[in-house]
């Protein structure tokens, strides 16, 4: 008897297992591409860290040597921080737990708080695998040598921004909704695009109704709504909300101003786009927040 008429669909299902296990393999990034994807990338903390010419454009050259400036009229005046691996007035003395702690928690080595506008609230859903690629991508980064102003603030911080983190793991990607939210928050969106009290605490009873006024070089610019409200995404298709947060153009193909990070956000991969849409879609909808 001839078997062969069975045996080959085993063995090409063999084959196949096989070539998928190899590509899922090839395809599987290294804690540092991880590190360089995120930062290039949804999380683009360059969009704050990279260094500043005097007009406000990027000086890529300078890397995350910091000094961009965040004037908010008796609330602060901030500087972004040198996050080069430059032993003297960067984090090249840092430990890995050290980082960490910043990062997620807001607390240097020497125990001071790290104010407004550094997303704190939001870094604290960082994942343990993706904060030790970002330490990773840090830690790789040209050393500069750049002392950066200190940060002065008019309003009294915060005691804290919580209790300890202690472990954090990722939503599976396979549930996009939350896993679209895993991004938005270490992306920290709703940072910019959630209005602000008068004692500027975001309002999270309104999460994503936008209103928030940036100014800078540009000018001024408006966050808008994210939510699927007349006044926010509904009526959006996919694409344009895509096309919006990676190139900066509304729906008309008009720009929009800085200082939203499309430079960063252009690099976001199609599935993890897809979550983040999926997200902004699950929001309660909400008027938008700021003037018509």
């Amino acid at each position: 008897m001839n078997n062969n008429k069975y045996r080959r669909p085993a063995l090409l299902a063999s084959l196949l297992a096989f070539l998928l296990a190899g590509t899922a393999w090839a395809q599987k990034q290294t804690r540092l591409e991880r590190g360089k994807y995120l930062m290039d990338g949804v999380v683009a903390c360059g969009n704050c860290h990279v260094a500043r010419g005097d007009k406000g454009q990027p000086l890529f050259d300078k890397g995350l040597s910091g000094g961009m400036l965040f004037d908010e009229p008796n609330v602060f005046k901030a500087y972004a921080a040198n996050i080069t691996p430059d032993a003297d007035t960067g984090i090249g003395k840092w430990t890995d737990a050290q980082l960490a702690k910043a990062i997620r928690e807001g607390v240097r080595p020497d125990k001071s708080l790290i104010g407004p506008p550094m997303p704190i609230e939001f870094y604290r859903h960082l994942s343990d695998a993706d904060l030790a690629a970002i330490i990773a991508y840090l830690r790789a980064q040209p050393a500069v040598k750049s002392e950066v102003t200190r940060s002065s603030y008019s309003i009294p911080l915060p005691p804290g921004y919580g209790p300890p983190v202690r472990h954090v793991v990722a939503p599976p990607a396979r549930n996009q909704v939350k896993y679209g939210e895993y991004l938005a928050n270490i992306g920290h969106c709703m940072e910019c695009h959630t209005p602000r009290n008068a004692q500027g605490m975001l309002e999270h009873a309104r999460l994503g109704a936008g209103g928030q006024v940036f100014k800078g070089p540009w000018g001024a610019s408006v966050s808008r709504n994210l939510t699927p409200h007349e006044t926010g995404l509904k009526g959006w298709t996919d694409a344009q909300i895509a096309r919006s947060i990676r190139e900066g153009m509304d729906n008309n193909g008009q720009p929009y101003k800085p200082p939203m990070g499309y430079g960063f956000y252009k690099n976001i991969n199609d599935a993890d786009m897809s979550a983040l849409i999926a997200y902004l879609r699950s929001l309660k909808p909400q008027v938008f927040a700021g003037k018509p």
